[in-house]
């Protein structure tokens, strides 16, 4: 049914506009730490935290600065963190063998998590690109990336993960059939309790290039990622994408870039009504981040009018690179 609105000067809307206490009171949406996942890069070493230089503010950091970090999320309320490796290049390889290796970096850092911060959830990236020599997410075969025999190295990455103790596994491959294999897997190797968080709608975009140095992997990357990352014209298949998963064993979905985005999220979670995330990506943060340091926006009020429109657009919640500085603005440190 439309509403109904009385006519002027019957109905003056600015009444609602009036006043912070007003405002407060009819507000539609509201931000908060618990919608937050903070991404994070785990790199090897002791005592190391080094600046991402297309990244302000963002650090690859060493598994014991990785349990730092986790400490902090916690302090500030930020219920998950997710982890994202940056493999030497010695161990990348055609095999990819080092993603299922259970004392690599994304798993060396889970375990000092869960053993030091209990109380807070770990979610990892599966994916073929941290390890893969051609630094794409499948195997390639014939300058082609291959499907299924790349869905068999992400169900053993997988469970590698769950085996280490993640709590969330985030398939950010785009591979046909992938969350199927993996919510079996699981099952049979008795991660019930293991949830999914799919990467369903991740488009082929123009915004990731400050991760891809975070992770170094633009310099392996050979070719682009258009044959399983979504055309950004399409919005019809990204229902698809999200139908197929929810049908295979997701529990969450996620639309990564956010912002660019902002329609499908609401399509999705309009059509579905499924706990739905959105990824505010690299590129998007570095732009804030850009245009604050220079000077022409404010960063600040930039930073939560782009989380806010996440809410807004339906969102359950947001992995952000912001995450621990709008908490502690949220909660006024």
């Amino acid at each position: 049914m439309k509403p109904t609105v009385a006519p002027f000067p019957l109905a003056r809307l600015r009444r609602a506009r009036q006043s912070e206490a007003i405002r407060g009171l009819v507000r539609e949406n509201t931000l908060t730490t618990d919608d937050l996942i903070w991404p994070v890069f785990v790199r090897d070493g002791e005592g190391v935290e080094e600046p991402v230089p297309s990244m302000p503010g963002v650090m690859r950091r060493s598994v014991d600065k990785i349990v730092e970090a986790a400490k902090e999320a916690r302090d500030l309320g930020i219920p998950a963190i997710c982890l994202f490796p940056y493999t030497d290049p010695a161990l990348k390889t055609e095999d990819c063998a080092e993603a299922w290796n259970p004392d690599n970096l994304s798993n060396r850092a889970t375990r000092a998590i869960k053993a030091q911060v209990p109380g807070i959830a770990v979610m990892t990236d599966v994916a073929l690109d941290p390890y893969n020599i051609n630094g794409h997410d499948g195997f390639v075969e014939n300058g082609e990336v291959v499907n299924d025999r790349t869905v068999e190295a992400l169900v053993k990455q997988t469970l590698s993960q769950a085996e280490a103790g993640a709590d969330i596994i985030g398939p950010s491959d785009m591979m046909d059939g992938r969350i199927g294999a993996m919510r079996r897997a699981l099952e049979e190797a008795g991660h019930d309790k293991v949830m999914i968080l799919s990467y369903a709608a991740k488009y082929a975009s123009a915004f990731y290039g400050p991760f891809r140095d975070a992770v170094g992997a633009s310099g392996a990357l050979k070719g682009d990622k258009k044959t399983y990352q979504q055309d950004p014209a399409n919005s019809n298949e990204a229902l698809r994408l999200i139908e197929r998963d929810l049908q295979e064993g997701a529990d969450m979905v996620m639309i990564k870039p956010g912002m660019p985005y902002l329609d499908i999220c609401r399509r999705v979670k309009d059509t579905f009504g499924v706990p739905t995330f959105a990824y505010q990506v690299s590129g998007e943060y570095a732009m804030i981040q850009a245009a604050s340091q220079n000077g022409w926006i404010d960063g600040e009020k930039a930073m939560v009018e782009s989380l806010m429109s996440f809410k807004r657009a339906g969102c359950d919640g947001i992995l952000t690179y912001f995450a621990p500085a709008v908490a502690r603005l949220l909660r006024g440190n």
